[in-house]
């Protein structure tokens, strides 16, 4: 699975979509994707729980159940890989590894501080993580937050990326950029594989391909468009007592396929 995940970034684009359940991995492995990621957010939500208050025992269990019930590689939404140190950052790449993750990203905001980590402190974490990471032959990803949280200096953003895949990883992203001119500079930028998250406003995917990009993938979205259509279902079930939501659903053929 590492192999196949790893030769994906060699060339051309391709779609990382992320379910946040074993049920919404299996149907988009059944749809013809070549690999998922993990939603920390649509995760989180699945427990009933808002993002970055999952526990890293909790995301590990999780990575077990999917990477169990899918034949694709699965890379993993870690966050901070749940860590200060670099034991601790080594300790979590090797729980994921042995859940079966083929990648996994680390990111540069601190939940705790509210803010984006010293550029040295970032470097030393991705360096932690990538040394980890090599022992297994797990990908890489490492993520500079700062357009999630406000600060859209694309110069700290690009300094960042460069400095992160100068520390070891594989694979680099700025989840939050929209626009080509932004998007193109960072993939001039970087000699990595640049992952970019699809967004409202951004460019499309054949765009997005023409810019460079060799991964897409959508964060929370899909979890968050299911919950939505879950909630127009039940509102239209309350309010007129009618089942129109039901044309909308999965057919048989198609629960058959996915489900077994």
């Amino acid at each position: 699975m590492r192999e196949r995940f790893r030769a994906l970034h060699e060339s051309g684009t391709f779609l990382l979509p992320n379910p946040w359940d074993t049920g919404s991995a299996r149907l988009l492995e059944s749809l013809g994707f070549q690999a998922l990621a993990t939603t920390s957010s649509g995760f989180a939500a699945g427990l009933g729980k808002r993002d970055q208050q999952v526990t890293r025992d909790e995301l590990v269990a999780h990575v077990a159940q999917l990477t169990a019930a899918v034949g694709i590689p699965l890379t993993v939404d870690a966050e901070r890989c749940f860590a200060d140190s670099p034991e601790g950052i080594a300790e979590t790449v090797d729980q994921l590894a042995e859940a079966g993750a083929a990648g996994l990203s680390i990111e540069d905001y601190d939940p705790a501080t509210g803010r984006i980590e010293a550029l040295e402190s970032g470097i030393e974490r991705v360096a932690a993580a990538a040394e980890a990471c090599a022992r297994h032959g797990v990908v890489l990803t490492a993520r500079a937050e700062n357009h999630l949280y406000g600060y859209d200096d694309l110069d700290d953003t690009i300094e960042r990326l460069r400095a992160y895949r100068a520390a070891g990883a594989d694979v680099v992203y700025a989840p939050g950029l929209r626009t080509p001119e932004d998007i193109g500079r960072v993939v001039a930028a970087v000699t990595c594989p640049v992952n970019v998250l699809a967004i409202p406003g951004a460019p499309s995917v054949p765009e997005l391909a023409d810019l460079g990009v060799r991964r897409v993938s959508t964060g929370g979205a899909l979890a968050w468009a299911a919950y939505g259509a879950l909630r127009d279902a039940a509102r239209e079930l309350q309010e007129t007592g009618t089942t129109t939501f039901r044309r909308g659903a999965l057919t048989e053929e198609e629960i058959s396929r996915a489900f077994g």
